[in-house]
């Protein structure tokens, strides 16, 4: 069949599309207005409304993912991506949760992070405001919609969401949810929305909105995040992937050792903290090196190792050179023995993505040593690399871990979703 050519001055599907985003950006824009004054409780308000709305619609909410996940099935999503996509009562509710504990936050909004008075008795401050239209990018996850959602409205931000095509239906559940919670509270529904589309041009188009989206934060696979860096027009607030490591000491107490590796890696192997290296130091070779191999071994997680690690167990496979770089997502770590610590602060500053990464030691300056020296964005000493998440380190929820160094590094909450501006106050004094 030949398309119809489009008449001169006739809008093409394209054109609409654009229409269709830059009035729900102006809308966006207007809500993003309002919220900036709208008092804490009233913001609060919204988001404990939308807690008992996520609950109150857990059925339609669950027969949505239902559809999505079915549908990601029959189009042969990976196991890693569809462990993200599914919902559950339990996960419903950390939604809900989730909102409620980022009421219970601190309005990071008003607050004053300096002031002084010069000598012309002019007083100066530095006041945390909003950061106004964010545009959120994302793939798999639907609870993102209730996450991003949230802390954008905490902050004072309007959020536009645009959720991947595999958790369309789960993620327009959840907004409808949303703006429940906005409703209840007398605030404008435009504060979060969702895109009417799953077409991937709509991407691209968000990307050019300079006009009226004032940052973008996307959180996805590496080829999300690069097309979003390479394509925006907007500053970005990157979330790269997760190639975390464990570093395992010589002077770690072994049984600490063989719990916390075990969790780093296996707890929850698709999310970005998962634990994707271990390095062990050479004194441990012989003997807690083999029980961490065989702990994950036994648990079902394969290994690929260098050779120290493949002499100490025969299920052991040797690993490339790519797999150094890789996050898995999934079952699967690489394992390598190291000549100390500044041996492992090397390896771990030359193939990280800068995400998480953790030390094993009882050696107090060991450990100083490796969290001064390490380049990421969360270091941890004896604790693992599955607490790189928003709610564990208090801030109700977060939007994603960024990797960059601009802005926002780490776990991204309510208040990195903020700027500041100065107010200074006088009593008529003029620039000489």
């Amino acid at each position: 069949m030949i398309a119809t050519p489009s008449l001169p001055g006739s809008p093409t599907a394209s054109d609409a599309l654009a229409q269709t985003l830059q009035a729900l950006g102006r809308e966006a824009q207007a809500a993003a207005r309002t919220l900036a004054w709208t008092p804490t409780e009233t913001r609060n308000q919204a988001l404990r409304a939308a807690a008992v709305a996520l609950r109150r619609q857990e059925t339609a909410i669950l027969a949505a993912n239902a559809n999505d996940v079915a549908a990601a099935q029959t189009r042969g999503l990976a196991a890693p991506m569809l462990e993200r996509l599914l919902l559950d009562p339990a996960r419903v509710e950390a939604m809900a949760a989730g909102l409620e504990a980022i009421a219970a936050l601190p309005d990071p909004l008003g607050t004053v992070l300096a002031a002084w008075e010069r000598p012309n008795g002019l007083q100066i401050s530095r006041v945390r405001v909003p950061l106004g239209v964010i545009g959120i990018i994302y793939e798999s996850r639907p609870n993102v919609t209730a996450d991003a959602g949230g802390l954008c409205l905490k902050s004072g931000n309007a959020a536009i969401l645009r959720g991947g095509s595999e958790s369309f239906q789960s993620s327009h559940a959840i907004a409808a949810a949303m703006q429940e919670g906005l409703e209840a509270a007398g605030l404008p529904l435009a504060a979060i929305q969702l895109l009417p589309t799953p077409d991937r041009a709509a991407v691209g188009l968000m990307l050019r909105m300079d006009d009226v989206i004032d940052v973008i934060i996307p959180r996805g696979g590496r080829s999300l995040i690069e097309r979003v860096a390479a394509e925006s027009r907007i500053p970005v607030i990157k979330h790269l992937d997760g190639n975390c490591h464990v570093y395992v000491d010589a002077a770690a107490d072994p049984e600490k050792a063989r719990r916390v590796v075990l969790n780093a890696k296996m707890r929850r192997t698709s999310i970005c903290g998962a634990a994707e290296t271990l390095l062990v130091d050479r004194a441990l070779r012989t003997t807690l090196l083999p029980h961490l191999v065989a702990d994950l071994l036994n648990a079902g997680c394969a290994v690929r190792g260098d050779a120290d690690v493949c002499a100490v167990d025969p299920r052991v496979t040797p690993a490339s050179a790519e797999d150094w770089d890789t996050e898995y997502l999934d079952a699967i770590i690489t394992c390598g023995v190291v000549d100390g610590v500044d041996a492992a602060i090397a390896h771990i500053n030359r193939h990280s993505s800068h995400h998480t990464e953790s030390i094993l030691t009882e050696d107090p300056a060991v450990a100083e040593r490796f969290l001064a020296r390490i380049d990421s964005g969360i270091v941890l000493w004896n604790a693992s690399t599955q607490f790189a998440d928003g709610g564990e380190f208090g801030m109700g929820a977060e939007i994603g871990i960024s990797t960059g160094k601009l802005h926002a590094r780490g776990p991204v909450g309510a208040e990195q979703l903020t700027s500041y501006k100065y107010v200074v106050r006088g009593q008529g004094q003029c620039r000489p």
